[in-house]
Parts: C-alpha cells; structure tokens; sequence
C-alpha cells in the first residue's frame, strides 16, 4: 500500500477535476488512468502524474471558470491535443523507466481521442451549440430559452431574458463569461469569445432589444 498510495491519490484528484468541470471533461482522465496502470515506480508515477494533473486542469478548469484566448484549449481540443500531449509526458516517463514498449497503449489512447474527434465534429455540425457560457444566465433577470434553429449556415440557440436593466446584465454576465465587444450587425449588437490552442473556436452571441426590459440573446459557433 505505500508504493501505491500515489495511484489512488491521483485517480481521485483527476476525477475530482473531471466532475467539477463537466460531464464533457471525464474523457481527460483517461490519461491519468492510463497512467496509472502503466507507471512501474512511485517517484516517476507520481511526478509523472502531478505533470498529468496540471495538464488535465489546464484544458478544462480555465474554460469552466468562463476564461478565453488563445492561450485557453477549446472544448474539442480535449479529445485530442490534450492526449497527444498527455502521451508525450508518458512517454518521457516510460523511457526514465525503460518500459518504452508499453508505450503502445499511449498510441491507442491517441487513436480513439482523434477518432472521439471526429465523431464530436459529425455531431456538433448538426447540432445545436451548448451552453458555451451563455446558460445558465445571470440572477436578477427571468430566462426563458427558445427553440433555436438550424439553417444553412448552421445552428444556434436563443434565449429571451426580462427584467429591470435587461440588456445590462446579461451584457454583464457574457462579459464575466469571456465575451467581448465585436463589430456589431447592422441592428443588434454582437459579442464573441474565442477559445483553442491550435485550432480556434469562436463563439458569438447577439444582443437583440425587444423592449425596455426584454433582450432576446441568439448565441452560434463562427464558422466563418
């Protein structure tokens, strides 16, 4: 149980991160896991893992928090820049170890996170977005979400927020939530927050006015 204490403590950690950052972000244990099961000796497990463990926070505790930029991975970078990287850290800890043929289930993990990719991008391409931080929305104002719709240039969702100061808050709230001033359309007003390290993913929300108190928010992935 002494030399294993390490395996225990960071499974719980991981999953710990993984549930705090949504259902989404279980996939990013599976390094950690893989880890686990394939490190030979406590010292190099566990720094190996500590390495593992900051990366897993790094691709999903920053975009949870509401945070962007390029320096912020997206959603789908999760599936496989994250393991990519994951398995060049393994792999760094197999050689100090000289287990390097065990590396081939690195390789495997690596496979299914491009394979998990593809599936994601099929599925987002005609789907709706998700939340992407504009849900749930701010206290202070009544949230009511419409049905959204699906067209040529692809999905969106919609909500419609009433309250005193309406438009304010929820500016407010996609503020706190990474959301930035961005040219406006020709009668509503346009925020955008753009998250990914390599491949980048920019979400847009429009402001629409409807009445003194009543804003109507349409929020889509740019694809353009």
């Amino acid at each position: 149980m002494r030399t294993h204490w390490w395996r225990a403590a960071l499974a719980s950690a991981g999953l710990f991160v993984g549930v705090f950052a949504g259902e989404s972000s279980l996939f990013g244990i599976v390094p950690i896991l893989l880890w686990c099961l394939l490190a030979g000796y406590w010292r190099t497990g566990a720094v190996v893992g500590l390495i593992l463990l900051v990366l897993l926070v790094w691709f999903t505790v920053p975009r949870e928090l509401g945070w962007s930029g390029p320096w912020v991975p997206s959603s789908l970078e999760l599936f496989w820049l994250h393991p990519l990287l994951a398995s060049v850290v393994c792999l760094a800890g197999l050689a100090v170890e000289r287990r390097m043929l065990a590396g081939v289930w690195l390789l495997t993990m690596v496979l299914i996170g491009f394979v998990g990719t593809v599936l994601v991008l099929l599925w987002q391409h005609e789907a709706k977005p998700g939340d992407e931080g504009v849900v749930p929305g701010p206290a202070g104002v009544r949230i009511v979400e419409g049905a959204g719709r699906c067209g040529s240039g692809g999905c969106a969702r919609e909500l419609t927020a009433t309250g005193d100061r309406a438009i304010d808050v929820m500016r407010a709230h996609l503020t706190s939530r990474g959301f930035g001033a961005a040219p406006p359309l020709s009668r509503d007003e346009r925020m955008c927050r753009v998250t990914g390290l390599a491949v980048e993913h920019e979400v847009c929300a429009e402001l629409r006015v409807q009445a003194a108190n009543s804003v109507r928010v349409v929020w889509y992935v740019n694809r353009s």
